[in-house]
């Protein structure tokens, strides 16, 4: 089921990375955005949006990885916030409860303006 994975990312302002998410999220996909995203936040970003609108798929192991950079955020005191979250992975997020957990906001532009660091 994998499309190739890209992240495209920006660095809008010190210490905050925004990454476009392109591509299926899934078991092959997965060591690769894990790899991505904890670089990035081990390069001096530890507060990341990850803009999911050209996200098609995601399983459990996407999810997983999700997490992961959630709490590598975390631990670098930065915060990890979703952005345009489609309705299935919405939905997954809401049935494991992780949308308790992370901001979800319908853009990104919404997520900067809240301010990652806050989140």
């Amino acid at each position: 089921m994998t499309d190739d994975l890209r992240l495209t990312v920006q660095h809008p302002r010190p210490g905050l990375a925004v990454a476009a998410v392109t591509g299926a999220l899934d078991l092959q996909a997965a060591p690769t955005l894990r790899s991505q995203v904890l670089e990035i936040v081990r390069r001096g970003h530890p507060h990341l949006i990850l803009d999911l609108d050209q996200v098609g798929f995601c399983d459990s192991t996407g999810l997983s990885v999700i997490i992961e950079a959630w709490h590598a955020a975390r631990e670098a005191g930065g915060s990890l916030a979703l952005a345009h979250v489609p309705g299935r992975l919405m939905r997954m997020l809401t049935l494991t409860g992780v949308d308790t957990l992370l901001p979800v906001h319908a853009t990104t532009a919404d997520a900067m303006g809240r301010g990652a660091e806050t989140a």
